[in-house]
């Protein structure tokens, strides 16, 4: 099961919550998304565990600290299609 982490500190990195999830049970995945140009972590982040484990992360760990900040932890929903936007008229680069 994945699960959507959000109100990550900005500093943290994976590895830091894997440990921290992984005091619940084993974790298969962990991913912090991050902006394109900087790197810089947008504050939440995604973590993949077996469904037991995920349901009990979910009651042991939502609203817990982790560095500083309370984390919110639920299930992951899939990502919606987006609507495709109207162009400006303008072409695109690499056009």
């Amino acid at each position: 099961m994945k699960l959507y982490v959000g109100n990550l500190p900005f500093n943290a990195d994976e590895d830091d919550l894997r440990e921290f999830f992984g005091r619940v049970g084993p974790v298969q995945n962990v991913t912090i998304i991050r902006e394109r140009e900087t790197k810089r972590s947008r504050g939440f982040g995604f973590v993949e565990l077996d469904d037991q484990v995920a349901r009990r992360a979910m009651r042991q760990l939502d609203g817990q600290d982790f560095l500083g900040r309370l984390l919110t932890v639920n299930e992951a929903r899939p990502v919606e299609p987006r609507e495709r936007r109207q162009g400006s008229g303008r072409p695109h680069a690499g056009r």
